[in-house]
Protein backbone atom coordinates (compact mmCIF):
# COMPACT_ATOMS: atom_id res chain seq x y z
CA UNK A 1 0.00 0.00 0.00
CA UNK A 2 2.69 2.02 0.83
CA UNK A 3 4.73 1.57 -2.59
CA UNK A 4 1.11 2.13 -4.23
CA UNK A 5 0.95 5.64 -2.82
CA UNK A 6 4.17 6.45 -3.40
CA UNK A 7 4.10 5.55 -6.77
CA UNK A 8 1.09 8.35 -6.97
CA UNK A 9 3.12 10.83 -5.08
CA UNK A 10 5.82 10.53 -7.74
CA UNK A 11 3.35 10.78 -10.64
CA UNK A 12 2.18 13.89 -9.39
CA UNK A 13 5.17 15.51 -8.80
CA UNK A 14 6.54 14.86 -12.55
CA UNK A 15 3.45 17.21 -13.76
CA UNK A 16 4.32 19.97 -11.61
CA UNK A 17 6.06 22.76 -13.37
CA UNK A 18 9.40 23.51 -12.17
CA UNK A 19 10.68 27.04 -12.46
CA UNK A 20 14.23 26.44 -12.49
CA UNK A 21 13.95 24.21 -15.68
CA UNK A 22 11.93 27.27 -17.91
CA UNK A 23 15.10 27.62 -19.66
CA UNK A 24 15.10 23.74 -20.94
CA UNK A 25 11.55 24.91 -22.40
CA UNK A 26 10.97 24.58 -26.47
CA UNK A 27 11.35 28.48 -27.31
CA UNK A 28 8.07 29.30 -29.51
CA UNK A 29 8.83 29.87 -33.46
CA UNK A 30 9.30 33.83 -33.94
CA UNK A 31 6.54 34.92 -36.41
CA UNK A 32 7.05 35.14 -39.52
CA UNK A 33 8.58 38.06 -41.42
CA UNK A 34 6.17 40.33 -42.81
CA UNK A 35 6.75 40.10 -46.72
CA UNK A 36 5.29 42.33 -49.71
CA UNK A 37 4.46 40.46 -53.03
CA UNK A 38 4.58 42.43 -56.10
CA UNK A 39 4.51 41.20 -59.76
CA UNK A 40 5.89 43.56 -62.67
CA UNK A 41 4.40 42.86 -66.19
CA UNK A 42 6.25 44.78 -68.58
CA UNK A 43 5.46 45.28 -72.53
CA UNK A 44 8.16 44.37 -74.58
CA UNK A 45 7.11 45.17 -78.14
CA UNK A 46 8.77 47.62 -80.45
CA UNK A 47 7.74 50.97 -78.77
CA UNK A 48 8.89 50.03 -75.08
CA UNK A 49 12.81 50.58 -75.10
CA UNK A 50 12.27 53.49 -73.22
CA UNK A 51 9.93 51.95 -70.68
CA UNK A 52 12.75 48.96 -70.09
CA UNK A 53 15.23 51.31 -69.48
CA UNK A 54 13.26 53.25 -67.09
CA UNK A 55 12.91 49.86 -65.24
CA UNK A 56 16.88 48.80 -65.61
CA UNK A 57 17.37 52.29 -63.93
CA UNK A 58 15.24 52.63 -61.43
CA UNK A 59 15.04 48.90 -60.12
CA UNK A 60 16.92 49.39 -57.17
CA UNK A 61 15.55 53.33 -56.18
CA UNK A 62 12.36 51.35 -56.48
CA UNK A 63 13.16 48.29 -54.01
CA UNK A 64 14.55 51.20 -51.57
CA UNK A 65 11.18 52.25 -50.64
CA UNK A 66 11.21 49.39 -48.16
CA UNK A 67 14.87 50.55 -46.54
CA UNK A 68 12.31 52.32 -44.16
CA UNK A 69 9.70 50.49 -44.13
CA UNK A 70 8.46 48.54 -40.91
CA UNK A 71 5.49 46.29 -40.03
CA UNK A 72 5.53 45.19 -36.27
CA UNK A 73 8.92 46.71 -36.40
CA UNK A 74 10.47 44.35 -38.61
CA UNK A 75 11.67 44.92 -41.89
CA UNK A 76 9.46 43.33 -44.61
CA UNK A 77 10.48 40.39 -47.32
CA UNK A 78 10.12 41.54 -51.01
CA UNK A 79 9.40 38.96 -53.14
CA UNK A 80 9.31 39.91 -56.92
CA UNK A 81 8.41 38.29 -60.25
CA UNK A 82 8.54 39.39 -63.85
CA UNK A 83 6.70 38.86 -66.86
CA UNK A 84 7.18 40.04 -70.36
CA UNK A 85 4.10 40.62 -72.91
CA UNK A 86 3.52 41.98 -76.08
CA UNK A 87 6.65 40.59 -78.59
CA UNK A 88 6.41 38.81 -81.41
CA UNK A 89 9.07 36.72 -81.13
CA UNK A 90 7.42 34.90 -78.07
CA UNK A 91 4.49 32.17 -79.14
CA UNK A 92 1.12 33.18 -80.26
CA UNK A 93 -0.84 30.25 -78.77
CA UNK A 94 -0.01 31.77 -75.16
CA UNK A 95 -0.35 35.00 -75.76
CA UNK A 96 2.59 36.60 -76.52
CA UNK A 97 3.16 36.07 -72.70
CA UNK A 98 6.08 34.61 -70.84
CA UNK A 99 6.80 34.47 -67.32
CA UNK A 100 10.14 35.41 -66.80
CA UNK A 101 10.48 35.01 -63.10
CA UNK A 102 8.31 33.72 -60.51
CA UNK A 103 7.92 35.68 -57.14
CA UNK A 104 11.62 35.40 -55.75
CA UNK A 105 13.65 37.58 -53.22
CA UNK A 106 16.71 36.97 -55.18
CA UNK A 107 17.00 40.75 -56.51
CA UNK A 108 19.76 40.45 -58.55
CA UNK A 109 18.22 37.53 -60.73
CA UNK A 110 15.71 40.35 -61.07
CA UNK A 111 18.22 42.74 -62.14
CA UNK A 112 19.73 39.90 -64.43
CA UNK A 113 16.54 39.26 -66.31
CA UNK A 114 15.96 43.29 -66.62
CA UNK A 115 19.22 43.50 -68.39
CA UNK A 116 18.87 40.47 -71.00
CA UNK A 117 15.24 41.98 -71.95
CA UNK A 118 14.78 43.00 -75.89
CA UNK A 119 11.68 44.32 -77.83
CA UNK A 120 10.17 44.10 -80.92
CA UNK A 121 7.07 44.10 -82.37
CA UNK A 122 3.40 41.75 -81.41
CA UNK A 123 -0.02 42.13 -79.92
CA UNK A 124 -0.41 43.65 -76.24
CA UNK A 125 -2.85 41.36 -74.71
CA UNK A 126 -3.32 43.13 -70.99
CA UNK A 127 -5.87 41.04 -69.84
CA UNK A 128 -4.11 37.75 -70.48
CA UNK A 129 -0.93 38.97 -68.80
CA UNK A 130 -3.11 39.62 -65.97
CA UNK A 131 -4.50 36.32 -65.89
CA UNK A 132 -1.32 34.39 -65.93
CA UNK A 133 -0.04 36.44 -63.21
CA UNK A 134 -3.05 35.64 -60.97
CA UNK A 135 -2.86 31.72 -61.88
CA UNK A 136 1.35 30.61 -62.22
CA UNK A 137 2.39 32.91 -59.60
CA UNK A 138 2.33 30.98 -55.38
CA UNK A 139 0.45 34.17 -54.23
CA UNK A 140 0.18 34.06 -50.27
CA UNK A 141 -3.15 33.31 -49.07
CA UNK A 142 -2.90 36.02 -46.66
CA UNK A 143 -5.03 38.88 -46.45
CA UNK A 144 -2.37 40.49 -44.25
CA UNK A 145 0.32 40.88 -47.28
CA UNK A 146 0.69 43.36 -49.47
CA UNK A 147 0.20 42.13 -53.10
CA UNK A 148 0.12 43.80 -56.18
CA UNK A 149 0.60 43.60 -60.24
CA UNK A 150 1.99 46.56 -61.98
CA UNK A 151 1.38 46.16 -65.76
CA UNK A 152 3.06 49.07 -68.12
CA UNK A 153 1.82 49.21 -71.70
CA UNK A 154 1.02 51.94 -74.34
CA UNK A 155 -1.46 49.42 -76.74
CA UNK A 156 -5.32 49.71 -75.73
CA UNK A 157 -5.98 47.25 -72.52
CA UNK A 158 -9.26 45.87 -74.56
CA UNK A 159 -6.78 43.80 -76.54
CA UNK A 160 -6.93 39.68 -76.99
CA UNK A 161 -9.55 36.83 -76.62
CA UNK A 162 -8.85 37.37 -72.57
CA UNK A 163 -11.87 39.29 -71.31
CA UNK A 164 -9.46 41.92 -68.62
CA UNK A 165 -12.67 42.58 -66.79
CA UNK A 166 -12.41 38.44 -65.15
CA UNK A 167 -8.74 38.42 -64.83
CA UNK A 168 -8.16 42.22 -62.93
CA UNK A 169 -11.69 40.78 -60.68
CA UNK A 170 -10.29 37.25 -60.34
CA UNK A 171 -7.23 39.38 -58.95
CA UNK A 172 -8.70 41.31 -56.65
CA UNK A 173 -10.80 38.10 -55.01
CA UNK A 174 -7.61 36.59 -54.11
CA UNK A 175 -6.52 40.26 -52.44
CA UNK A 176 -3.97 41.30 -55.44
CA UNK A 177 -4.89 44.95 -56.23
CA UNK A 178 -3.85 45.72 -60.46
CA UNK A 179 -2.50 48.83 -60.87
CA UNK A 180 -2.34 49.94 -64.42
CA UNK A 181 0.31 52.69 -66.10
CA UNK A 182 -0.35 53.89 -69.47
CA UNK A 183 2.84 55.25 -71.56
CA UNK A 184 1.39 57.77 -73.09
CA UNK A 185 -1.03 60.75 -72.08
CA UNK A 186 -3.15 60.52 -69.08
CA UNK A 187 -6.46 61.25 -71.40
CA UNK A 188 -5.73 58.49 -74.02
CA UNK A 189 -5.05 55.71 -71.01
CA UNK A 190 -8.11 56.50 -70.13
CA UNK A 191 -10.08 55.98 -73.15
CA UNK A 192 -8.73 53.13 -73.85
CA UNK A 193 -9.43 51.03 -71.02
CA UNK A 194 -6.28 51.13 -68.29
CA UNK A 195 -8.26 53.57 -66.11
CA UNK A 196 -11.13 50.79 -65.87
CA UNK A 197 -8.51 47.40 -64.80
CA UNK A 198 -7.26 49.77 -62.14
CA UNK A 199 -10.86 50.40 -60.67
CA UNK A 200 -11.91 46.99 -61.02
CA UNK A 201 -8.96 45.44 -58.80
CA UNK A 202 -8.99 48.14 -56.42
CA UNK A 203 -5.17 49.29 -57.85
CA UNK A 204 -4.51 52.66 -59.14
CA UNK A 205 -3.97 54.14 -62.99
CA UNK A 206 -1.09 55.88 -63.87
CA UNK A 207 0.65 57.26 -67.00
CA UNK A 208 3.92 58.14 -67.25
CA UNK A 209 6.79 59.17 -70.12
CA UNK A 210 8.26 55.88 -70.93
CA UNK A 211 11.01 58.12 -73.19
CA UNK A 212 11.69 60.91 -70.09
CA UNK A 213 15.42 60.38 -68.76
CA UNK A 214 15.86 61.80 -65.35
CA UNK A 215 19.38 64.14 -65.21
CA UNK A 216 21.53 62.64 -62.75
CA UNK A 217 22.17 64.37 -59.99
CA UNK A 218 25.40 63.77 -59.06
CA UNK A 219 25.93 64.02 -54.76
CA UNK A 220 29.21 64.34 -52.63
CA UNK A 221 28.61 60.72 -51.07
CA UNK A 222 28.19 59.23 -54.34
CA UNK A 223 31.79 57.89 -54.58
CA UNK A 224 32.24 56.35 -51.26
CA UNK A 225 28.60 54.56 -51.49
CA UNK A 226 29.68 53.24 -54.47
CA UNK A 227 33.33 52.03 -53.36
CA UNK A 228 31.66 50.80 -49.86
CA UNK A 229 29.26 48.33 -52.27
CA UNK A 230 32.28 46.77 -53.75
CA UNK A 231 33.80 46.23 -50.45
CA UNK A 232 30.45 44.52 -49.30
CA UNK A 233 31.20 42.08 -51.90
CA UNK A 234 34.36 41.05 -50.14
CA UNK A 235 32.19 40.02 -47.17
CA UNK A 236 29.80 37.41 -49.19
CA UNK A 237 30.87 33.53 -48.71
CA UNK A 238 29.71 31.30 -51.33
CA UNK A 239 29.09 27.93 -50.90
CA UNK A 240 26.97 24.85 -52.71
CA UNK A 241 26.42 24.54 -55.99
CA UNK A 242 25.08 28.37 -56.35
CA UNK A 243 27.87 29.74 -54.56
CA UNK A 244 30.34 31.00 -57.51
CA UNK A 245 27.36 31.98 -59.94
CA UNK A 246 25.65 33.80 -57.52
CA UNK A 247 29.02 35.69 -56.44
CA UNK A 248 29.73 36.39 -60.13
CA UNK A 249 26.25 37.74 -60.86
CA UNK A 250 26.68 39.78 -57.62
CA UNK A 251 29.46 41.54 -59.21
CA UNK A 252 27.53 41.86 -63.30
CA UNK A 253 24.89 43.46 -61.39
CA UNK A 254 26.74 46.18 -60.06
CA UNK A 255 28.04 46.47 -63.45
CA UNK A 256 24.55 46.58 -64.92
CA UNK A 257 23.69 49.37 -62.53
CA UNK A 258 26.92 51.12 -62.99
CA UNK A 259 26.30 51.07 -67.39
CA UNK A 260 22.31 52.10 -66.48
CA UNK A 261 23.24 55.35 -65.04
CA UNK A 262 25.71 55.98 -61.94
CA UNK A 263 23.17 56.66 -59.75
CA UNK A 264 21.97 53.46 -60.53
CA UNK A 265 25.00 51.68 -58.76
CA UNK A 266 24.77 54.10 -55.60
CA UNK A 267 21.04 52.81 -55.13
CA UNK A 268 21.89 49.29 -55.55
CA UNK A 269 24.60 49.92 -53.43
CA UNK A 270 22.20 51.14 -50.95
CA UNK A 271 19.52 48.45 -51.29
CA UNK A 272 22.35 45.83 -50.83
CA UNK A 273 23.34 47.41 -47.17
CA UNK A 274 19.67 46.40 -46.34
CA UNK A 275 17.81 43.36 -45.08
CA UNK A 276 15.60 42.30 -47.60
CA UNK A 277 18.57 42.08 -50.03
CA UNK A 278 18.82 38.35 -49.29
CA UNK A 279 21.25 35.65 -50.43
CA UNK A 280 21.14 32.72 -48.46
CA UNK A 281 20.87 30.85 -51.17
CA UNK A 282 24.52 30.58 -52.11
CA UNK A 283 26.13 32.77 -49.15
CA UNK A 284 27.44 31.31 -45.82
CA UNK A 285 26.28 34.62 -43.60
CA UNK A 286 23.04 35.28 -45.29
CA UNK A 287 22.11 30.88 -44.58
CA UNK A 288 23.41 30.81 -41.00
CA UNK A 289 21.81 34.25 -40.06
CA UNK A 290 18.28 33.01 -41.44
CA UNK A 291 18.58 29.74 -40.75
CA UNK A 292 18.90 28.12 -43.68
CA UNK A 293 21.64 26.30 -42.86
CA UNK A 294 24.14 25.05 -39.79
CA UNK A 295 27.88 25.78 -40.45
CA UNK A 296 29.49 22.32 -38.74
CA UNK A 297 26.37 20.40 -40.97
CA UNK A 298 28.03 21.98 -44.35
CA UNK A 299 30.26 19.49 -46.42
CA UNK A 300 33.37 20.09 -46.84
CA UNK A 301 33.09 20.17 -51.13
CA UNK A 302 30.06 22.97 -50.48
CA UNK A 303 32.41 24.89 -48.66
CA UNK A 304 34.58 27.99 -49.99
CA UNK A 305 38.42 26.54 -50.85
CA UNK A 306 39.76 28.91 -47.95
CA UNK A 307 37.58 27.07 -45.43
CA UNK A 308 38.70 23.54 -46.14
CA UNK A 309 42.17 23.80 -44.76
CA UNK A 310 40.49 24.95 -41.40
CA UNK A 311 39.28 23.52 -38.13
CA UNK A 312 35.91 24.01 -36.80
CA UNK A 313 36.52 26.64 -34.45
CA UNK A 314 38.35 28.64 -37.48
CA UNK A 315 35.69 28.11 -39.86
CA UNK A 316 33.12 29.76 -37.70
CA UNK A 317 35.36 32.78 -36.83
CA UNK A 318 35.74 33.71 -40.56
CA UNK A 319 32.22 33.56 -40.66
CA UNK A 320 31.43 35.77 -37.71
CA UNK A 321 34.37 38.37 -38.46
CA UNK A 322 32.81 38.45 -41.96
CA UNK A 323 29.39 38.98 -40.65
CA UNK A 324 30.51 41.69 -38.16
CA UNK A 325 32.51 43.68 -41.27
CA UNK A 326 29.23 43.73 -43.30
CA UNK A 327 27.42 45.10 -40.80
CA UNK A 328 30.11 47.71 -40.47
CA UNK A 329 29.51 48.31 -44.14
CA UNK A 330 26.27 48.38 -44.54
CA UNK A 331 25.85 51.10 -41.63
CA UNK A 332 28.40 53.24 -43.03
CA UNK A 333 26.22 53.20 -46.45
CA UNK A 334 23.01 53.73 -44.57
CA UNK A 335 24.52 56.59 -42.93
CA UNK A 336 26.07 58.32 -46.24
CA UNK A 337 22.56 57.22 -47.98
CA UNK A 338 20.76 59.48 -45.38
CA UNK A 339 23.21 62.48 -45.97
CA UNK A 340 22.77 62.22 -50.02
CA UNK A 341 19.25 61.99 -49.90
CA UNK A 342 18.95 65.17 -48.48
CA UNK A 343 21.35 66.82 -51.05
CA UNK A 344 19.25 65.20 -54.09
CA UNK A 345 16.18 66.33 -52.49
CA UNK A 346 17.60 70.18 -52.04
CA UNK A 347 19.44 69.62 -55.56
CA UNK A 348 16.00 68.75 -57.17
CA UNK A 349 14.24 71.64 -55.22
CA UNK A 350 16.51 74.24 -57.18
CA UNK A 351 15.12 72.64 -60.37
CA UNK A 352 12.03 74.12 -62.62
CA UNK A 353 10.12 73.01 -64.93
CA UNK A 354 11.36 69.48 -64.97
CA UNK A 355 9.16 66.65 -65.35
CA UNK A 356 8.96 63.50 -63.31
CA UNK A 357 6.50 61.08 -64.59
CA UNK A 358 8.56 57.62 -64.77
CA UNK A 359 8.06 54.12 -63.57
CA UNK A 360 9.78 55.04 -60.74
CA UNK A 361 7.42 57.84 -59.50
CA UNK A 362 4.14 55.46 -60.04
CA UNK A 363 5.16 52.79 -58.79
CA UNK A 364 6.59 54.08 -55.69
CA UNK A 365 3.70 56.50 -54.88
CA UNK A 366 1.33 53.86 -55.37
CA UNK A 367 3.32 51.30 -53.12
CA UNK A 368 3.28 54.08 -50.33
CA UNK A 369 -0.05 54.64 -50.28
CA UNK A 370 -1.55 51.03 -50.53
CA UNK A 371 1.00 49.16 -48.43
CA UNK A 372 -0.44 51.03 -46.05
CA UNK A 373 -3.57 49.43 -45.94
CA UNK A 374 -1.46 46.56 -44.72
CA UNK A 375 -0.25 48.38 -41.61
CA UNK A 376 3.32 48.76 -43.40
CA UNK A 377 4.43 52.58 -42.22
CA UNK A 378 7.67 54.53 -43.60
CA UNK A 379 9.40 56.36 -41.61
Amino acid sequence: MRRLALFFTCLALAFVPNSRNTACAKEPAPPPRPSVQIAILLDTSNSMDGLIAQAKTQLWSIVNQFVQAKKDGRTPMIQVALFEYGKQSLPASEGYVRQILPLTDDLDRVSQELFALTTNGGDEYCGWVIREAVNRLEWSRSGDIYKAIFIAGNEPFTQGSVDFHKSCRAAIERGIVVNTIFCGSNTQGGQTGWRDGAVLADGSYMSIDQNQKLVDIVAPQDKEIAQLGVDLNKTYLPFGKMGRAGLANQATQDANAFSASPSALVARSHSKANAFYCNDAWDLVDAIKNGKCKLEEVKDEDLPDEFRKLNKAERKAKVEAAARERDSIQKKINLLSQERQKYIEAERAKQTGAKDDTLEKAIVKTIREQATRHQITFE
